[in-house]
């Protein structure tokens, strides 16, 4: 499911199958979801009477619906409004996902990173007091992830009553709007805000998103004037970030920037060294070579080549050679070869200028919109294997001639106007960001 409140919607049409509209009514007109926890869903009503109601006549149901969705045993808690407070202070707001291997100690450094490692090192020593914020940039799959929760660990082993706030900045937009469509917003500052350490994954992903924008801002404000460490990853530096607002972007500029490289040989054959060593997997200097030499620019595809041999040697009883590492290495890039989707296009072509989908292939021409349209063409055209005609379809079937017609006029501006180049560029970046 995507969000509590998807979740609690299901639960709720389970409950509209068996209760009659005045039961729901009387039971369930103010009663809320507060958290998902591990194997619990948390609820607040309004009286000890209700609640006791729920969980004597429904509370099975409930969890019978639960267990549907997620095919386990599900507690059920459910709270009054003055159970809530201490019901808050007791919640755990350490949201680090769990990334054993993600550690300082199992990160190579090199040349590409070693001053964004440094860096990281030394916040995770002095949280709050030096390099706040620290931006760590560079493209997918480079290790920017892998430093962001490794500073989290270290924090967490030096003190584990340490809050920890992780996120990413496509689920901080949609955590929002779920909040503000639930009436749910203290909960989600409370949530975001009051932590001694906020991590930030993939913060491209809120430029060109006024609210989004304007919450982040004042949540970076409050944890930072707290003297409490920010870190935050993105695939490009702030000023590239054409649609970020001026505000975010000197205070994400106001820390240390920190960019990683893509790895340089020696480096590539010490992650391939340590990455086999890892799986068990013993390579000659000739294979790691060969694999250094070929797989240049991501590390996640170096992963991916030495998991391919290992399963060449544990399933087909297979000796590796050059030849096998030449089959991985094709299969690898082959694998990741991504192909975006006219929708996942049109959607994040959407995104970018604030506009809805169906406005986007419909028959609306205000300049915003004609503009994202043809970019949404272009993008199509240039992305996928889609024809004229083809293309056409996806925008209540335009004939060819006016789909060629946008194209060449994208063309035409993304030499000539810097937006328009940088739109392109920012869609997309985030179009392949989101296939990582």
């Amino acid at each position: 499911m995507d969000s509590l409140h998807d979740i609690w919607q299901s639960v709720m049409a389970k409950l509209n199958d068996v209760l009659t509209p005045t039961a729901i009514n009387t039971w369930f007109s103010d009663c809320e979801p507060v958290a998902l926890e591990e194997r619990r869903l948390v609820l607040q009503t309004t009286s000890d009477f209700k609640r006791n109601i729920i969980l004597q006549r429904f509370g099975q149901t409930i969890r019978q619906a639960l267990s549907d969705l997620f095919s386990c045993e599900f507690d059920l808690l459910v709270l009054t409004a003055e159970e809530m407070e201490d019901y808050r202070q007791d919640a755990p707001d350490d949201t680090l996902p769990e990334a054993a291997a993600y550690t300082f100690d199992r990160f190579i450094v090199g040349q590409s990173n070693k001053f964004a490692h440094a860096a990281a090192i030394a916040v995770s020593e002095t949280p709050g007091k030096i390099y706040n914020p620290l931006f760590i940039y560079g493209n997918s799959g480079l290790g920017k992830t892998h430093l962001l929760l490794a500073i989290g660990q270290a924090i967490r082993e030096k003190d584990p009553s340490v809050k920890i706030g992780y996120v990413k900045g496509d689920e901080f937009t949609n955590d929002l709007v779920t909040s503000l469509q639930n009436g749910a917003m203290e909960e989600f500052r409370r949530r975001y805000r009051n932590v001694d350490l906020f991590l930030v994954d993939d913060i491209q992903f809120i430029a060109g998103k006024e609210r989004t924008q304007e919450e982040f801002f004042h949540t970076f404000n409050k944890i930072y004037e707290s003297g409490h460490q920010i870190v935050i990853t993105s695939d490009r530096p702030p000023m590239d970030m054409v649609k970020l607002e001026d505000r975010l972007r000197t205070r994400f500029e106001g820390g240390l920037m920190a960019d990683i490289q893509p790895p340089d040989l020696e480096t590539r054959m010490a992650i391939i060294r340590n990455k086999s060593m890892g799986v068990g997997l013993l390579l000659s200097d000739e294979i790691v070579e060969y694999i250094a030499d070929n797989i240049t620019a991501n590390i996640r595809q170096i992963e991916g080549v030495v998991h391919r041999l290992t399963a060449y040697r544990d399933m087909q009883d297979d000796t590796i050679t050059i030849s096998s590492v030449k089959r991985a290495i094709k299969d690898v890039i082959r694998i990741g070869v991504y192909i975006p989707t006219p929708e996942a296009i049109i959607g994040e072509t959407g995104r970018y200028y604030g506009i809805s989908e169906e406005d986007i292939r419909g028959q609306r021409r205000s300049k915003n919109t004609a503009m994202a349209r043809q970019v949404a063409m272009y993008l199509i055209r240039s992305l996928t294997n889609l024809s004229l005609v083809d293309i056409g379809e996806q925008f209540e079937n335009r004939n060819h001639s006016t789909v060629l017609s946008s194209i060449r006029k994208v063309e035409d501006l993304i030499k000539t106007d810097p937006d328009t180049a940088a739109a392109i560029r920012d869609i997309t970046s985030n179009l392949n960001s989101r296939n990582q």
